[in-house]
């Protein structure tokens, strides 16, 4: 089995499309978006329906690898359909929602039928995903730039940033973009944000994701999203701090994988022996064996717990990875990108309509503090949750048989760990977990 960790940019992909017009010099725009992952493309497909101009750089091509589960929540959902996104066309496959399997147990969690949002998920392999995304964003009028790699701010004597600096093509020719605010979308590394000085707080998790993707026939039109909780890491005999998933794609494939998080006190995870572990325990009527293997073991990072702050300074705007706006909860990056996508692109359309000059930079500042308002109390939760229990006892802890047997209990669980529920809440469910969040202190943005 072979591993090649994947740095969220995708360099080495090769090129399917040729260049794009007019984009081998330096450019001028209202906004720049560096990345076009879900954050990157859906921050620009916002912007351009707003009647921005926009440039949309990307450093590899499409299509292209991404380490994910592929799997989407209602919350993500719903966001693709405010995207204009056919969720009906061929390439998607639907889920009913969760099946949890714990020591033998295993219990079918349906998606909420809350009105507000999709009652389904739906699967589809990143490798398509993103390029959908990406002409989505052309479709809406961005200039798409690809083979385009960040390298530097552009900044004036304030400190202010006005552009990037980047190197273009195989050739790597030197260009400049230019505009008044840029859109940091570019992944777990976060190349501006550091640049401009905005560290990550280590005190934040950062957890890790290996998948692999296999035939099976038996699991590809599987009606739910599978996750085991009770695995073990090899080398120590201690439960697994996450969690593994069977996510079924519907073309013959299934995307089989794990997330853990850093374990206090302990080496790292090794996520190879881990899935080596666990995979002899899977059904052998699955079919899952290596020489089923579609791919190579493929890992990434996940940033958690919104670790880098704040998401706005000085002209410059941070959404998804870069932010590290993966749930503590868990895992789940790409529903949380695509929304403060949207929040941010609100944000900047609003503040473009104002002079340049203090009152713009007030209408700016409402970004951090809405991503704060919508998140801060459930992040915060998120993270102690995830340094007392998941990194410490790994989920088993969460579903133990009595909680399993619970209905109630679960749904409750369910909905916590997804952050599926409506806002007011439609049932007491989403009362019970508006009242839980509303006991939590407010952070700071």
């Amino acid at each position: 089995m072979t591993t090649e960790h994947d740095d969220a940019g995708g360099d080495g992909t090769p090129a399917t499309r040729s260049p794009e017009p007019g984009g081998g010099e330096d450019e001028e725009a209202q906004v720049i978006v560096v990345g076009a992952g879900p954050a990157g493309s859906a921050a620009a497909v916002h912007l351009a329906r707003a009647g921005l101009d926009v440039l949309l750089l990307e450093k590899s091509g499409f299509p292209r690898e991404k380490v994910c589960g592929d799997g989407l929540t209602p919350r993500a959902v719903h966001q693709l359909v405010r995207l204009g996104i056919d969720v009906n066309a061929p390439g998607w496959m639907r889920n009913k929602g969760m099946r949890w399997v714990c020591e033998g147990n295993q219990v079918e969690l349906d998606w909420p039928r809350l009105g507000s949002l999709p009652d389904f998920g739906l699967t589809r392999s990143r490798h398509d995903f993103d390029d959908l995304l990406a002409a989505q964003a052309r479709a809406a009028g961005a200039r798409l730039r690809t083979h385009v790699k960040v390298t530097a701010p552009l900044t004036d004597r304030s400190g202010r940033i006005t552009g990037v600096a980047a190197t273009r093509g195989p050739e790597r020719q030197p260009v400049s973009y230019r505009a008044p605010l840029v859109v940091a979308a570019d992944g777990a590394s976060a190349r501006i944000a550091v640049a401009l000085g905005l560290a990550r707080d280590a005190g934040r998790p950062v957890a890790a994701a290996a998948r692999r993707y296999y035939r099976s026939e038996a699991r590809t039109h599987d009606p739910y999203l599978e996750l085991w909780a009770d695995l073990r890491c090899p080398h120590t005999g201690l439960d697994l701090p996450g969690y593994g998933w069977v996510f079924p794609l519907g073309d013959g494939r299934v995307n089989i994988g794990l997330g853990a998080l850093p374990q206090r006190r302990s080496r790292p995870v090794d996520l190879r022996a881990a899935m080596e572990h666990w995979l002899p325990r899977l059904p052998t009527g699955w079919g899952v064996r290596e020489e089923s293997a579609q791919s190579p073991l493929r890992s990434a990072p996940l940033p958690m717990g919104m670790n880098r702050r704040p998401q706005y300074r000085r002209g410059l705007l941070l959404v998804g990875d870069s932010a590290g706006m993966v749930s503590p909860w868990s895992g789940e990056g790409i529903g949380q990108a695509m929304e403060a996508a949207e929040v941010a692109a609100e944000t900047i359309a609003l503040a473009l309509a104002r002079p340049a000059g203090p009152r713009r930079e007030h209408a700016l500042q409402q970004y951090p503090a809405e991503i704060h308002r919508r998140w801060g109390r459930y992040y915060r939760l998120g993270n102690l949750a995830s340094d007392l229990v998941f990194s410490r006892y790994g989920f088993r802890s969460l579903l133990h048989p009595r909680v399993m047997a619970s209905p109630v209990l679960v749904r409750t669980l369910a909905r916590l760990l997804t952050d599926v529920s409506a806002e007011p809440g439609r049932d007491t469910i989403d009362s019970v977990l508006h009242t839980l969040l509303r006991l939590v202190p407010t952070p700071r943005p």
